[in-house]
Parts: structure tokens; C-alpha cells; sequence
């Protein structure tokens, strides 16, 4: 855990809300008690995936099957502290990809993501917080994709803005067009 704290507070927030995050995920990593796993019911480390292609004018989204909408890739951190690895792992899994990268190792972005009740797989999950953290990946857009039935019922490969069209959820509407952004700056 001692090197994603230090990822993590190395990390440069690109907005208020960001610092704000960075701060609470510094938090946890220093006062609750099995933050990486998920065994801690009120807040654990999650890890996402902006997953662009090479022109980085498409992204990678999942229809998720709980929240009825288009999501990004990602899972809970399961006592792995390798947040990348976990991106990488769910990218793969969600998305069928096989080739699939890290345009850096570094952090892209920083968010503490409410979660609401819901039922998952016959199981009721009580409201949390997925202490979140995103990596850029890069994937080929003519690779074959195909979905995680269990997770997901299709995945598609869709314009930036249209990605950060999330009617279902305005707030990760508002944290795909923060990624965008960081996007094109990048540029």
C-alpha cells in the first residue's frame, strides 16, 4: 500500500473536486481498515479504465448491466494494491480485448464515486463509496471486443462526447467529460 499512497500523492488534481478526492482517498488509505478490499461495506479502492484508441478519438464503453447504462470498464481492487493491474485485468474481462496498454503508468484521474443500493448477482450491496482511481489504457479499435454476460450485455466502441452523453448517471456524465478534457489537453 505504501507505493499507491505515494502514487497517489504524487498525483497533480486537475480540478478542485479532484483535490478534494485526492485527499479523501489519502484518507482512507491511512484510517479504514481493509480499504482494498471490500470487506470494508462504507468505502474500498476500485480501479477504472478510459480505454481510447490509437487516434484518441474513440473510447471503449460497456452497457452495464445493473446500472442500465453506458459505463467504463472497471473493478473493485480485491486486496491488490497494483491499481493498474486491476484496471488492465477488468479492461481485458469486460471488454474482450487482448491487446491492450497503458499509454502511461501514472494516475489520469482521481474520483470518490457514490454507490447505491442495488442487488448484485441474488445479493443485496448496501450504498457505499468506490475510492477510485483511473488509468488511460490504449486498444486498437479493430480488435474483436465482445461482452462479460455477467457484467455487461454489449460493448462498443463511441465518439468522445458521445461517451460523456450519460443521461442515466449525470454525475459520471460529468467525471467521462473530465476525462475528456484531460484528453485533449493532452494533445
Amino acid at each position: 500500500m505504501k507505493e499507491l499512497r505515494r502514487q497517489i500523492e504524487s498525483y497533480a488534481p486537475c480540478d478542485a473536486r479532484e483535490a478534494q478526492d485526492k485527499a479523501g482517498l489519502i484518507y482512507a488509505l491511512e484510517h479504514l481498515e481493509t480499504p482494498l478490499t471490500r470487506e470494508n461495506p462504507i468505502a474500498h479502492f476500485t480501479a477504472s479504465a478510459w480505454i481510447v484508441n490509437p487516434a484518441r478519438n474513440r473510447v471503449l464503453m460497456v452497457w452495464h448491466n445493473i446500472y442500465r447504462t453506458w459505463s467504463w470498464t472497471g473493478g473493485h481492487a480485491d486486496g491488490e494494491a497494483d491499481l493498474l493491474a486491476v484496471a488492465l485485468r477488468e479492461a481485458r474481462e469486460e471488454t474482450g480485448l487482448s491487446e491492450i496498454a497503458p499509454v502511461t503508468r501514472d494516475i489520469y484521474s482521481l474520483e470518490i464515486l457514490p454507490v447505491f443500493s442495488h442487488v448484485k448477482r441474488g445479493n443485496f450491496v448496501s450504498s457505499h463509496l468506490h475510492l477510485n482511481v483511473t488509468y488511460l489504457l490504449e486498444a486498437d479499435d479493430a480488435q474483436p471486443i465482445r461482452p462479460k454476460p455477467d457484467e455487461n450485455s454489449a460493448v462498443r466502441w463511441m465518439a468522445l462526447d458521445e461517451a460523456a452523453e450519460n443521461k442515466e448517471e449525470p454525475f459520471m456524465a460529468a467525471v467521462y467529460r473530465k476525462l475528456n478534457e484531460k484528453l485533449r489537453m493532452k494533445e
